[in-house]
């Protein structure tokens, strides 16, 4: 039997067991773009079905085998880290498609003062950011096999990353980190510094802590993911840092986190976003970062305008002009669910989602064995831009 036989007898064996699956009440509910949905039917088959679309989004139930495969189909013929929603039930599925007043208020709605006048705490700040403590964090992470969600190599490296952050904010009483436990091996991390003046207020900036490689994916396959997302959660980490060494107080409360679960369908930052919702948070402004330090582009810092807040968007944008000496921005669109910032979206939040180039020129290596920071030329440089940019959201949000 030659190699590309066995292959196809393979995927034609895992089809038919996920048709089987299905048949038998086991499929798992998933919102996707509706432009990504006959794709997606048409590279699942028989284990694929698609049921309704509403407002651009279409809901499908397929096999739950199928989503290490789907989540890179569609980063390989769509550009996107994720693509789609992992639902809990057909209700939850269906809320999604019909929440349009949500996300219209979530796109369109104000929900802080954005002007700019915090020039002398910013700038002494953004002034810290050292690229070679990103670097040195990306290259930490990027040991680990994997960090996908349902392997004990996903759960070590949150271990990792919550150690971290305990060691960075050890010596404040205002501050905790915890683990967020979800159904799946893998916990998300959230850091909380409390507010002291507008506690109830809420800034969040996260990104996602998991890692994805191959066809199928799965807990033994090689996925450093030193772009994706090692770059975003080494950022985020060196904002906490320079808060925590600068001493930094924040009126409003500040939540930093790493998300879980994220490459299989957005899982972690849903249920976060869906708890603090039902729990009546006032999130004023979420910031995603999702790869930070692969420069592709003639732009430095992409902002997605697609299921994301117009004017938050507008705001980062100003920001860099301000505080990020040097580097240029712009628009682009990156489709449903392509990171967390869509389940902020969708729970009625403003988010915002600064890449790191333009679509079309976004790192190639992700989703494979060769998403090393190597791509990067062994450095940070083009993630410090992303760490004194969401600084700076931070710091002018806070007031």
């Amino acid at each position: 039997m030659t190699l590309k036989f066995f292959a196809i007898f393979s995927l034609a064996l895992q089809i038919g067991n996920s048709q089987a699956s299905i048949e038998e009440g086991k499929a798992r509910w998933i919102t996707i773009d509706n432009d990504a949905a006959d794709h997606a039917k048409a590279h699942l088959g028989k284990s694929a079905k698609i049921h309704k679309s509403m407002n651009g989004i279409t809901m499908m139930q397929i096999h739950e085998e199928d989503i290490p495969s789907l989540s890179h189909e569609m980063h390989h013929d769509f550009n996107r880290c994720g693509g789609f929603v992992f639902h809990d039930s057909e209700e939850e599925a269906l809320a999604t498609i019909s929440g349009e007043s949500k996300r219209s208020f979530a796109k369109k709605g104000l929900f802080a003062d954005y002007n700019i006048n915090q020039q002398d705490v910013v700038r002494p700040a953004v002034e810290m950011v050292k690229d070679s403590n990103i670097s040195a964090t990306i290259e930490k992470l990027q040991s680990f096999h994997n960090r996908y969600y349902e392997s004990q190599h996903g759960v070590d490296s949150q271990n990792f990353v919550k150690s971290k952050w305990e060691s960075l904010v050890a010596k404040r009483n205002d501050a905790s980190v915890e683990f967020f436990k979800h159904s799946w091996k893998q916990p998300s991390v959230i850091l909380t510094i409390k507010g002291s003046e507008s506690p109830d207020e809420v800034i969040v900036v996260g990104g996602h802590a998991d890692s994805i490689a191959g066809w199928f994916g799965g807990a033994n396959s090689r996925a450093p993911g030193a772009d994706d997302n090692a770059s975003g959660i080494s950022t985020v980490t060196e904002v906490i840092r320079v808060l925590a060494d600068s001493n930094y107080h924040p009126k409003k409360t500040l939540k930093f986190m790493g998300y879980a679960a994220e490459e299989v369908g957005l899982r972690g930052s849903k249920e976060i976003a869906q708890k603090m919702k039902t729990d009546g948070a006032n999130v004023i402004g979420v910031m995603q970062l999702d790869m930070t330090n692969f420069n592709g582009s003639d732009l430095d810092i992409v902002m997605m305008t697609d299921y994301t807040n117009s004017t938050q968007n507008a705001f980062i944008g100003n920001l860099i002009d301000e505080y990020v000496t040097g580097v240029s921005w712009g628009y682009d669109k990156c489709g449903y669910a392509c990171s967390d910032h869509a389940s902020w979206h969708n729970a009625g939040y403003p988010a915002s989602m600064p890449f790191e180039a333009k679509k079309r020129d976004m790192n190639s290596n992700i989703h494979t064995a060769r998403d090393t920071i190597s791509v990067s030329r062994n450095n940070a440089s083009h993630a410090a831009k992303f760490a004194k940019m969401a600084l700076a959201f931070v710091i002018e949000l806070d007031r």
